[in-house]
């Protein structure tokens, strides 16, 4: 299974660094050049011609920063595909991009806007629990896990693998358990938004600091699976990835932009 990191952070901005200007992205990954996973950088990082390839967009919460690519998307595809594009998440997602987003005063509903045949959009609810194939080659199942609002962390499949998608997550269970039963899994990608010394934030927020990374990632019970860690605040970078480094996990990577996973 290919991955693309399209955006690795837990929001957009231009950093100055030492050795030149870095590109922070908000969360965003191309599966196999079809399927996107959470869709903050949707649009701002992929061509007209790989946009018009995207078939579903698989969603875990409605934060902003998981969506915001959805919009600029369908205008660059509108009448450039003969195909909808599946918007798959948990009911109360789809709920609030209609109602919040594609409301015809945000924004156009296009889960309804007929062009001309059908619309671009078509929502798929999703069963906490419960696998369902997307395509002839991937499988998903969502899981639900501790945030501010309703989400769901994913376990994606193909014939040869398996990886384990947390969205954003705080302390959480039932992921963990379902991960460690799961045959040939190759790769844990896990938030972490805040460096140690912000663990108030993180707990009031519902996200993960690198020292509940450690607590959580003890919990799938194989300790030298390969562990990407995505989603850091940009303007707090440096500091979660030296923390990161202290913690002496084996096989534990920090996600880039542009970066490309073969799982």
């Amino acid at each position: 299974m290919k991955i693309r990191v399209l955006g690795s952070h837990g929001s957009d901005l231009l950093l100055n660094e030492a050795q030149g200007s870095r590109v922070c992205k908000s969360v965003g990954f191309l599966v196999n050049e079809e399927l996107m996973v959470d869709a903050g950088t949707l649009a701002s990082s992929l061509t007209l011609e790989e946009q018009k390839g995207i078939r579903h967009i698989l969603l875990s919460h409605l934060h902003l920063d998981h969506i915001k690519g959805i919009p600029p998307f369908v205008d660059n595809i509108a009448a450039r595909i003969d195909h909808q594009v599946v918007v798959a998440s948990v009911s109360s997602v789809l709920d609030g991009l209609e109602k919040h987003i594609f409301n015809d005063s945000v924004y156009p509903n296009f889960f309804k806007i007929k062009a001309p045949r059908e619309s671009i959009l078509r929502a798929q609810g999703l069963e906490p629990g419960k696998e369902i194939s997307l395509s002839s080659e991937i499988s998903i199942t969502p899981v639900p896990v501790n945030h501010t609002v309703e989400t769901v962390g994913f376990i994606i499949r193909d014939r040869d693998c398996a990886w384990l998608y947390s969205g954003d997550t705080h302390l959480t269970e039932e992921i963990w358990r379902l991960a460690a039963q799961t045959p040939n899994l190759k790769g844990v990608l896990i938030e972490v938004s805040f460096p140690n010394d912000m663990l108030d934030l993180a707990i009031r927020s519902k996200h993960l600091t690198p020292s509940l990374l450690a607590q959580e990632f003890k919990k799938i019970g194989k300790p030298d699976i390969p562990l990407y860690a995505y989603h850091m605040k940009p303007t707090v970078r440096d500091r979660i990835i030296k923390e990161l480094g202290d913690l002496e996990i084996p096989n534990l990577k920090i996600l880039q932009e542009d970066q490309e996973l073969e799982l």
